[in-house]
């Protein structure tokens, strides 16, 4: 094998799960207890399939030109594109009002603020969805993060801590929902069976467009902005 790989155990996992992250990264989510040994046969035997997932052409987003953080530019959120205006008045941070607003002699910290502006509005929006979600799907969970993941969407821990990409935030909301739904679901079902599948389906009737979404414009979120 060319490739190494991270093992996750679960004591609430009952079979097998390999997963490559867009970083080329792999996973194994394995029940608590099982053998090394065990684990090593398993890879083995879906090596091919591994490598396969690895040299995938979409583990390799489109790079794209850094913003300047200047007049004219656009800025995607929730799945439009609003134009930045570098103004002359004092904002001590990111004012938005179907436009993003800096201002000028905060131009050379722009990152930073924009970043900090969609970081509280991922957390708004994601934590409001979550917990619309997690009662329709009368699941329990503890705390729901926002973090700086840069090749995953999101992900459950063994402690049920549901964290997700901030970069979510510039996705449509039916994918925000799709991806929250998918991290819920796996509260039900670790595996993505026809009955995870149904689970989703029935929270998110558009999940199969949001995946299309996500497969086509997914390396947009890619940048910070």
């Amino acid at each position: 094998m060319e490739f190494e790989y991270e093992i996750i155990y679960s004591s609430n996992r009952k079979t097998v799960n390999i997963s490559v992250e867009r970083d080329r990264s792999v996973i194994i989510r394995v029940p608590e207890g099982l053998s090394l040994e065990k684990i090593k046969n398993i890879v083995k035997s879906k090596e091919n399939w591994i490598n396969d997932k690895i040299n995938h052409e979409q583990k390799y987003p489109v790079k794209l030109e850094p913003k300047e953080f200047v007049s004219g530019e656009t800025l995607m959120y929730l799945g439009k594109n609003y134009q930045l205006s570098v103004v002359d008045k004092v904002i001590e941070g990111v004012e938005f009002n179907q436009r993003f607003l800096i201002s000028k002699s905060n131009q050379k910290i722009a990152n930073k603020l924009l970043k900090d502006w969609y970081m509280n509005r991922a957390l708004l929006k994601i934590e409001q969805r979550v917990k619309l979600f997690g009662q329709s799907l009368g699941v329990c969970f503890n705390n729901i993060k926002v973090s700086d993941m840069k090749y995953r969407w999101g992900s459950c821990t063994p402690n049920n801590n549901i964290i997700f990409n901030w970069r979510l935030i510039k996705a449509p909301l039916y994918v925000l929902d799709y991806l929250i739904v998918h991290e819920l679901a796996h509260l039900l079902e670790p595996n993505h069976t026809p009955k995870f599948w149904n689970i989703v389906s029935i929270q998110v009737p558009q999940y199969m467009k949001a995946k299309k979404w996500l497969k086509e414009k997914g390396y947009l979120l890619e940048i910070d902005f």
